[in-house]
């Protein structure tokens, strides 16, 4: 079957879903309010710097403080500086490389960060992470220096949103900024050239090198993407004089305007989906919003002529994503059970540490044996555990608890075939080996809120537990606050308020503790039921 865009529009948000041979396989959302997201840029503040962390909280006008590590802010980040030298590659043009130019240095380019919508994650070609950049910046030029030597309270930057919000977590940023194009990332801070490791071809990876090196002005680096394999210089130097005249406009956009504010947002869901996502592999883009479409058309028709005859507007009576079967996917990626086509499933539970999955084989009971079951269970549960951690984009440490296997070559399999599943997710994933009791654990990197955090909010009864007390504990845990409260009570009443609930079951089921506690204290015992309230929450007093 053929890979799809599938775009629903409405005014409150955008969904991108992209379908590979009919399946859900990844889903973006964007909402109006939300509009600061992973490759913003933005002139922040800082409002507290961290000795003991080695990091700085920076306001960029977001709800909270994002957090910037010292490996994370580049040298000379400073607003007010008076040398323009480090700006002299955003403010050059395009330029033909002279033999004697500077040496060219090959990093190619982190499968994550060079297909990924967030621009951000393409800095790290510079630096892996902010610990990682410390310790090369340590080699390369000496100890790094302390926060507190870099930064100061009320001093003004220039920084990218490298993570969005996620959780009770504040945005991750960086000062290493980056803009991608079609072809090509443009990184201001970085003198490097890199090449996509997805392109294999060796005769190709030199033409396009030698393309970007003869044509790239002094001091920058780029990235070239997969989707530059066969391209024209002429296509190249397009994309290249487009990086660096945006890059222009956000500097003098930076001399305008007062910290916190955001200088550039990051394209769209629509068009990032369109530069990221529509390319080769995918056959055709669908859209329910005729103005987005003929949105779309002109932003194709300009920068990507060759793929206009694979736009359609989607004109059906039935909502676009229930046509393609999309919603029931959606939902199934929120429920905590999934169900596996032998019968098996894995359960998928997340706090805030971590998140564990769980393979349980359910109503699968198999035909031969039980080594056999076990197996053909764990296998099964790799697909649909890779496939759920894409849709779901679950980041961070991850548990998989597979049933037990005894035999060595049997875990081994799992193992190879759960790295074979991987390969496909463009997400950054680090494994260990399988134990002997069947757990894997492993990292997979994140920039944006899951699925569930997204769609999701904490249970109000709850509150995240994912369970409430029962109505007899809470009917004992009455009792004993009775006993607690009755010497204190003058009158010869006491009343109990509390949950609809909980007071049906004390006159009902649980009448008979009431009754011997009114003989033990000697005061009348009354039950008020209080609709508002939570059904764990109770109040013991004295009558008015």
């Amino acid at each position: 079957m053929s890979n799809e865009l599938v775009i629903n529009v409405t005014h409150q948000e955008t969904r991108v879903a992209l379908l590979e041979s009919g399946h859900l396989a990844e889903l973006f959302i964007e909402r109006k309010r939300e509009r600061v997201t992973a490759g913003s840029i933005c002139k922040g503040k800082v409002i507290r710097v961290l000795p003991g962390m080695q990091a700085a909280f920076v306001d960029i006008g977001l709800e909270k403080a994002a957090f910037l590590y010292v490996g994370d802010f580049r040298d000379g980040g400073f607003l007010d500086d008076d040398d323009d030298d480090d700006r002299r590659v955003r403010r050059g043009g395009i330029r033909r490389r002279d033999e004697d130019d500077e040496h060219e240095v090959d990093v190619e380019a982190d499968e994550e960060g060079e297909e990924a919508h967030v621009a951000a994650g393409v800095a790290a070609q510079s630096a892996r992470s902010g610990r990682d950049r410390g310790r090369r910046t340590r080699r390369a030029h000496g100890p790094m220096p302390k926060i507190e030597e870099v930064l100061k309270e009320g001093q003004e930057i220039l920084v990218q949103v490298a993570k969005e919000p996620i959780g009770t977590k504040g945005a991750r940023i960086t000062s290493h900024i980056s803009l991608p194009g079609r072809h090509l990332v443009f990184l201001p801070t970085v003198d490097h050239i890199g090449i996509s490791r997805r392109i294999r071809n060796e005769k190709e990876r030199r033409r396009l090198r030698d393309i970007v090196m003869s044509i790239k002005p002094p001091g920058g680096g780029f990235i070239v993407r997969t989707v530059s394999e066969g391209k024209s210089e002429e296509e190249l130097t397009a994309d290249m004089t487009f990086l660096l005249k945006l890059w222009n406009t956000i500097l003098e956009k930076t001399e305008r305007v007062k910290a916190p504010a955001v200088l550039h947002y990051d394209l769209d869901v629509t068009f990032r989906a369109i530069r990221d996502l529509f390319s080769a592999e995918v056959d055709r883009l669908v859209v329910d919003s005729k103005e987005e479409y003929d949105r779309i058309l002109e932003f194709v028709t300009t920068y990507h002529p060759e793929l206009r005859h694979q736009i359609e507007l989607y004109e059906g009576i039935e909502p676009i994503f229930d046509h393609y079967g999309i919603e029931v996917e959606i939902q199934r990626a929120l429920a905590r059970r999934v169900w596996l086509k032998s019968g098996g499933y894995i359960l998928v539970d997340t706090t805030e540490a971590l998140t564990a999955i769980d393979v349980n084989t359910g109503r699968f009971v198999g035909k031969r044996n039980l080594d056999e079951t076990i197996l053909r269970t764990n296998l099964e549960a790799v697909e649909e555990i890779a496939y759920q951690l894409r849709l779901r984009n679950i980041g961070g440490i991850i548990i998989l608890d597979f049933i037990d296997m005894e035999k060595h070559s049997e875990r081994e399999k799992v193992f190879h075939a759960l790295e074979e599943a991987l390969r496909k997710d463009k997400a950054k994933t680090n494994l260990l080996k399988i134990s002997e009791l069947g757990l894997v654990q492993m990292t997979r990197k994140r920039t944006r809120e899951s699925l569930l955090r997204l769609l999701t909010e904490t249970c109000p009864h709850c509150e995240g537990r994912g369970v409430v007390k029962s109505k007899t504990t809470i009917c004992y845990d009455i009792f004993r606050e009775i006993q607690r409260a009755a010497p204190h009570i003058k009158g010869s009443r006491i009343v109990v308020k509390c949950h609809p609930s909980i007071g049906e079951m004390l006159v009902d089921e649980e009448r008979g503790g009431i009754e011997q506690l009114e003989r033990r204290l000697g005061k009348q015992i009354s039950i008020v039921a209080r609709k508002h309230f939570h059904p764990e929450q109770y109040e013991v007093d004295e009558a008015e």
